[in-house]
This record gives C-alpha cells, sequence and structure tokens, in this order.
C-alpha cells in the first residue's frame, strides 16, 4: 500500500512538472476554497509597513528586557541596601522596611483613634458633596432617600463616641460634628429646595471644629510614625547611611506630603532626590511590589546616565527635556510668543520635589480665617 501511495504521488508531480501553465493540473494546485477566503484574503503588509513594525518591536523588546533585568537588579539592591518604602492608605499610611538578608518589617499601624477622626471628618465635607448638585432647584428631592439613610449612619456613630478610644475632649467635638451634620440634614430634607445660604451656614458652624479634627488626626499620625522611624534607624545603626527610602503620592497629596516629609525628618538636605524620593502615582494607593519595582528602575537607569552621558542623576529626568526646551523657545520665538518656561535645574538637585518658592496667601488651615 504504501509503495503504490509512493508511486502514485511520484506520477502526479512527474504530470504536473511536464504540463503548462494553464493546464488542469495547475489549477488544482492553486485552487483555494470559499472557506478558506477570510484567510487567503488578508492583505500582506509592504515592506514600508513591514520596515516599520521591525523597527518599532525594538521598543516593545526593550521593555521587555528591562523586566528580566529589573528582576536581577531588585534582588541585588535588596541584598546591599535596606529600603523603607512609606505607601498611602486611608488608615494613616504603611512603612515597610527592607533589610539585606531578612523578610520585610511591616510598621505598627497608626493608633484608630486617627481612623475616627477622619471618618468624622469626611461625613462633614461629604454633605456639601451630595447636597451641591442640588442647591437652587426647586421640587428636587432626588438627593432626599441616600441622605436620609446616611442620617442612620450618623445617628449610630453618635451613640457610639463613648465607647471610642478618642479622649474625652476629642468625643466632644466629634459629638458636636455629628449633630449639625444630623440637623442639617433635617433642614434640607424638610423644605423642597436647598439654598446656598443653607450651605454656608452649615461650613461656617463647622469649619473650627473640623479644624481640630484635621490637626489632632495630623499629630497622632505624625507621632506615631516618627517614632518608628526613630526606631528602625537605631536598629540599622551604620547600614542607614546606605538606605533608600521612597513614598508616593497623587497631586493632590504632593504638596506638604506627610510621609515624604517625615522620611526627610531622618535624612540630610543632600539626600533628597538622591537616597528620599517621592514617586508619583495616578491613584492613592500602589502595591510595595510596583513602589519596589519604581525605585528599582530608578536607581538602575542612574548607572545608565553615568556609562552613558557621565551623568549619575541624568534618567531621573526628562532625557528629551533639554533639547525639548531648546526647540519651544525657538518655535515661540518664531511665532511671537513668550516663553513661559522655569528656570533650568541641574541634574541632581536636591531641592524638595513639591512647590518651594513663597508668595504671598495663606499655606495652611491655620492661615486661612
Amino acid at each position: 500500500m504504501k509503495n503504490w501511495l509512493k508511486t502514485n504521488a511520484l506520477l502526479s508531480a512527474v504530470v504536473c512538472a511536464a504540463a503548462t501553465l494553464g493546464s488542469a493540473c495547475a489549477q488544482t494546485q492553486s485552487t483555494v476554497p470559499d472557506y478558506m477566503n477570510v484567510i487567503v484574503g488578508a492583505k500582506v503588509p509592504d515592506a514600508a509597513a513591514s520596515a516599520k513594525q521591525n523597527i518599532l518591536a525594538l521598543n516593545a523588546g526593550m521593555f521587555e528586557l528591562y523586566g528580566e533585568a529589573g528582576t536581577l537588579v531588585q534582588s541585588s539592591m535588596l541584598a546591599q541596601h535596606p529600603v523603607i518604602l512609606g505607601l498611602f492608605s486611608g488608615a494613616g499610611g504603611r512603612f515597610i522596611l527592607y533589610r539585606p538578608g531578612q523578610p520585610p518589617l511591616e510598621g505598627p499601624p497608626v493608633p484608630e483613634v486617627y481612623q475616627l477622626l477622619k471618618s468624622v471628618g469626611h461625613s462633614v465635607m461629604a454633605l456639601g458633596v451630595v447636597v451641591g448638585p442640588h442647591i437652587g432647584k426647586q421640587h428636587d428631592v432626588s438627593f432626599q432617600p441616600s441622605l436620609l439613610a446616611y442620617r442612620e449612619r450618623l445617628k449610630a456613630a453618635q451613640a457610639s463616641l463613648d465607647n471610642t478610644s478618642m479622649p474625652v475632649e476629642w468625643r466632644d467635638n466629634n459629638r458636636a460634628l455629628i449633630a449639625e451634620n444630623i440637623a442639617f440634614i433635617d433642614k434640607v430634607t424638610a423644605g423642597q429646595t436647598v439654598s446656598f445660604a443653607d450651605m454656608q451656614d452649615f461650613a461656617a458652624k463647622q469649619k473650627d471644629r473640623l479644624k481640630l479634627d484635621i490637626k489632632w488626626a495630623a499629630d497622632t499620625q505624625v507621632k506615631h510614625w516618627m517614632g518608628v522611624l526613630a526606631d528602625w534607624k537605631k536598629q540599622l545603626g551604620p547600614d542607614w547611611s546606605k538606605l533608600y527610602a521612597a513614598s508616593n503620592t497623587i497631586y493632590v497629596a504632593r504638596q506638604n506630603n506627610v510621609l515624604f516629609s517625615i522620611l526627610a525628618q531622618f535624612f540630610g538636605p543632600n539626600d533628597i532626590n538622591s537616597r528620599l524620593i517621592l514617586i508619583e502615582t495616578v491613584s492613592f494607593t500602589s502595591t510595595p511590589q510596583d513602589m519596589l519595582e519604581s525605585l528599582t528602575r530608578i536607581i538602575a537607569d542612574r548607572t545608565v546616565g553615568e556609562t552613558f552621558f557621565h551623568s549619575r542623576y541624568l534618567m531621573d529626568y526628562e532625557l528629551m527635556g533639554g533639547d525639548a526646551r531648546d526647540s519651544i523657545e525657538a518655535e515661540t520665538k518664531a511665532r511671537g510668543m513668550t516663553t513661559n518656561l522655569p528656570p533650568k535645574v541641574p541634574f541632581g538637585s536636591h531641592q524638595w520635589p513639591t512647590l518651594v518658592t513663597p508668595g504671598p496667601g495663606p499655606t495652611s488651615l491655620a492661615d486661612l480665617p
């Protein structure tokens, strides 16, 4: 049987080879059934498109290489340097200490009273957000069911205050805040229209009490983490000089960032942006692994900057920024525009990574009337 198949195939090949281009055999070999049209109908990229993809693939492949190298660099970094991560959380933050050859050490949480103060404070400001879109709209009661449901939560919280760890003064302040919340809800749900005057009156009554809660929460958070970091610095001893530290922030928490500011007290001014780094993100929270990967990338890229351009901190900055700046200046001049750029700052600047230029106007809640 096998010999017959081989012989038959050989004869077919000989016949096809001897046939002309327009023969029936050639048509049999090249004809594609209709069901294959969706496949063979695909347009093959031309030479230019293929060339483009071949070159762009280098950049895509670069991230794979970075990922592979990053894993090795991160292991090397943690084997040689202690690292502290300060991560935002709704509970007052997290601090994690990584020590060479030892498991990560997570700092104890901020005392729970911080969260209690923050929760009551948020309840006050949340009412302004909920009611705001309905101000001045007659017969608009669409917000009332959710607000009345929240009123029950406020009543439950008010009844629970004496069973919390708050000092008496703090409990009394929060009791007054919650009571005013309830009174405001009763007022805006009793009528058919919410007025802006109602909102202003509510804010005026709550403002000073709210400031106290914010002050007490900040003091609780700072005292706690200062104590934790002081203990860790003592544990590390001389190795503290090799420590890298980073904290995360989104835009609204960038100025006066609490965790970064606390860390800065345990570093010298020249360590800012060198061993102490503020990593900006697009969300309040980041995972420890995300933070470690960002820190690893920053540290690794510094070796690239030094090797290729003899500047250790070059890669901390937008690489094309200098040339783009020159182009912006040339373009604005050509278009008759005024160039709007900040002063040039040297690579490796140790300025705080936040706004540092003084000027008129309030700079804290205490400065506000």
